[in-house]
């Protein structure tokens, strides 16, 4: 038996209330190689992204297996093969942010014999982000 007026604590000690998830970082100033501030929403997305772009999967300790891309495996690839498995291989490795909801919309350019550049549209929970990388096929 409980004591007189706790009996509504049981029902609110098994209430949750949804926590309000926040993107907020410190903000990387790739110019200077320095932090610089803070950011948030997009902004905050957009550099994780970044991030995840410019890091290769499995070659830090630090990161999960799943942190990163396989780029490096396209390597030697020729042009049109890289088209084809560069689309995959960004796919997975921003769609392992829960914050990011598709990624599409790839369009690519041989911009040198041995380079070729990637645009694409990521749809995040906090909106449309325009990004784009240039992959080295030739090591």
């Amino acid at each position: 038996m409980l004591p007189e007026g706790e009996e509504n604590l049981l029902v609110n000690e098994t209430e949750t209330e949804e926590a309000l998830i926040t993107s907020r970082t410190y903000r990387l100033d790739e110019d200077s190689l320095t932090v610089a501030g803070e950011i948030d929403d997009l902004d905050a997305i957009k550099q994780s992204l970044s991030l995840i772009l410019q890091t290769e999967r499995g070659a830090y300790e630090i990161y999960s297996e799943d942190y990163g891309t396989e780029l490096t495996a396209l390597i030697g690839q020729p042009a049109p093969l890289v088209f084809v498995n560069i689309e995959d291989a960004i796919k997975d490795a921003l769609l392992q942010d829960d914050r990011v909801e598709s990624v599409d919309q790839f369009e690519f350019e041989q911009v040198a014999r041995d380079s070729v550049a990637v645009k694409f549209i990521v749809t995040t929970i906090q909106g449309e982000i325009d990004m784009g990388t240039e992959v080295n096929i030739n090591g």
